[in-house]
């Protein structure tokens, strides 16, 4: 089968960063499903697996966290899918990637690719989207059918590809959605989501809350960096909870948290499929749930752009686009 792998992490301007190479293709066991992959897209964690160290694989090492494509064959133990089912998915970061012609993923943790969508456009959604779900409903324990409508929630760094989704999955819930964003072409991309209000991450952001009459908000997600650790407390209400998604090498003073009585979370969509949780389908059904609402017109794709085909010289484009830290939504390359 064809793949687009990596032997050295370099820099994403290397013509070497990735390499299109021939593997075996894999069989399916246990709970696994082999997937035809039809389109990937690529993530914040992609370029962080890839970024520049002197480690060096002995064989090609296949990344990648997001996938959609046709069940091609199943394993043993498997029930929620048959050959010949559409399927969207994230992996597993523990296992070999999604940037191959085939890959196996366990059943548990895909879902039905929604029937609206094509293969490239539903691969732009089920990282993100299991990180927002996760992080809205189970982390922040807000009630997705409506019991918490008519709380707030500021999500922060909401333009990209997990606040892209995070804002239609909030308002379906019934919050009121206050979006951060920078730039005109990500603040316009936010309000067409659906977004309440829309405030300047690069600029005072408790000022611009406050001035839209809000002294406090119900809830914070933070989807870019921890820079914003102290706004969020300030602004959190008091019994209010705070998640993110970024990395902890940022201090995080917790004395305005302790004195609120606030709550903080941490969201990884991986640590299902990592720790074999018991509840590990609980990621098929999240993502079930999703194509749902996508088939009845609630959401739509976060897809911003498409790359064609899957080989080592889009890989590298669509790293770079995402390292610029200002794609909006998510970038897919579709096609062997």
């Amino acid at each position: 089968m064809k793949a687009v792998g990596l032997t050295h992490y370099l820099p994403v301007e290397n013509t070497d960063a990735f390499l299109d190479v021939v593997l075996d293709k894999p069989s399916p066991e246990g709970h696994d499903i082999l997937v035809a992959v039809k389109a990937v897209a690529v993530n914040p964690v992609d370029t962080k697996v890839r970024a520049p160290k002197d480690k060096v694989e002995d064989q090609p090492r296949i990344i990648g966290y997001d996938a959609s494509g046709v069940v091609e064959a199943v394993g043993p133990d498997v029930t929620l899918f048959k050959p010949g089912d559409a399927v969207y998915y994230a992996g597993d970061i523990t296992r070999s990637g999604t940037n191959a012609e085939f890959h196996l993923v366990d059943e548990r943790i895909a879902g039905h690719k929604p029937t609206l969508l094509n293969y490239a456009q539903a691969a732009a959604l089920p990282l993100t989207t299991i990180t927002a779900y996760e992080a809205f409903f189970d982390r922040l324990g807000i009630d997705r059918d409506g019991a918490n409508a008519g709380e707030t929630i500021l999500i922060i760094g909401a333009g990209g590809g997990v606040g892209s989704i995070g804002i239609q999955l909030a308002k379906l819930a019934g919050l009121t959605v206050i979006a951060t964003a920078s730039r005109p072409e990500t603040t316009q991309w936010v309000k067409d989501l659906g977004a309440t209000h829309v405030v300047n991450h690069r600029k005072d952001m408790v000022a611009q809350v406050r001035a839209l009459g809000l002294q406090h908000v119900d809830h914070i997600a933070i989807l870019n960096d921890m820079r914003h650790w102290e706004t969020a407390v300030e602004l959190i209400r008091p019994q209010g909870g705070i998640v993110s998604i970024d990395d902890t090498d940022l201090p995080m003073p917790m004395g305005g948290m302790k004195t609120k009585a606030a709550s903080f979370h941490w969201a990884f969509m991986f640590a299902r499929s990592m720790h074999q949780t018991p509840d590990m389908v609980e990621q098929h059904n999240l993502l079930s749930y999703v194509a749902d609402k996508i088939d009845a017109g609630q959401i739509k794709t976060t897809m911003s752009k498409v790359l064609s085909p899957i080989n080592a010289a889009n890989m590298r484009e669509a790293h770079r686009l995402v390292e610029t830290g200002q794609a909006k939504g998510k970038i897919v390359i579709e096609g062997f």
